[in-house]
């Protein structure tokens, strides 16, 4: 799909039957790359906590956090559909707390739409965010700020309790004013029967290939991230290797004195040299 992607763009989307792409950014340089390659959003993900922070988990990621990196993503990403996560604790306290900062997001972030994780109990923050005029992608399943919750990362979903709870989660959701929901860590063919019963588009990460579309952190796509690589993560280059192996050769050319070449200084004119040692003598 060409052109500027929007919350059209994904109700299109699902419409016709076409797939939709997302990865995580959270520089410049990156979302520039990405939107070039086509990608149709890129999600400035919480998940900078692990993966540009160092950070164990994302809990302790800020709204400034969150403000910094959206708008350096924003200012790359000319046709993919920005969206910046809300950060544990910016909605969870009241309607009001999660209206003003959505709205932090859109003005100081450039965001395109928020995502906030949780189900029925962020309903009532959904619907006032969207009917401020601000686009929202939900969140349903393994939602890494309630981690400490579930007890570790663990697949949602397995029981039938649980299966019952994420289907309606995700009607209630849609009532709400989602544009899109994220189905994060759950068996495939339970998201498959979600995405059966939603009419917006679902965006798997360890979800299985019946979602909508799907989203996977860029470094743990690339190789650039060991700390921990979920199942669901396939490496489709290892740049991180490439990187590491490039920077071994930097410092070994600079150890030996072989960078940098004439090819890569300035020249000065010679007579100016000659001035300049002249005036050093007298």
């Amino acid at each position: 799909m060409a052109g500027k992607n929007s919350v059209l763009t994904f109700k299109e989307a699902k419409k016709k039957g076409e797939k939709l792409t997302m990865l995580t950014a959270y520089d410049y340089s990156t979302a520039k790359i990405m939107d070039e390659a086509g990608v149709n959003s890129i999600l400035v993900g919480d998940s900078l906590g692990n993966v540009i922070l160092g950070y164990g988990d994302t809990i302790s990621v800020t709204m400034e956090d969150m403000i910094h990196h959206g708008a350096a993503v924003a200012r790359g990403a000319k046709n993919a559909l920005v969206v910046v996560d809300m950060p544990f604790m910016s909605y969870q306290t009241s309607v009001y707390d999660a209206l003003v900062n959505a709205g932090r997001l859109m003005k100081e972030a450039r965001a395109g739409a928020v995502k906030l994780e949780g189900g029925a109990r962020v309903c009532p923050q959904i619907r006032e965010i969207t009917a401020a005029g601000i686009p929202v992608v939900a969140h349903l399943g393994l939602t890494p700020q309630s981690v400490n919750a579930f007890g570790g990362h663990k697949v949602q979903g397995k029981s039938l309790e649980a299966a019952k709870t994420l289907l309606e989660d995700a009607k209630r959701v849609e009532e709400a004013g989602a544009f899109a929901v994220v189905l994060e860590g759950i068996p495939a063919a339970l998201a498959s029967m979600i995405t059966a019963e939603v009419s917006i588009p679902t965006i798997g990460i360890g979800a299985g290939a019946g979602c909508d579309g799907q989203v996977l952190v860029y470094q743990d796509m690339l190789g650039m991230y060991s700390d921990f690589t979920p199942k669901f993560v396939k490496k489709f280059a290892n740049v991180g290797e490439v990187m590491k192996e490039a920077f071994q050769a930097y410092i070994r050319e600079v150890s030996d004195g072989t960078f940098p070449t004439a090819e890569q200084e300035y020249s000065i004119p010679e007579e100016v040299l000659s001035q300049l040692k002249e005036e050093m003598v007298k």
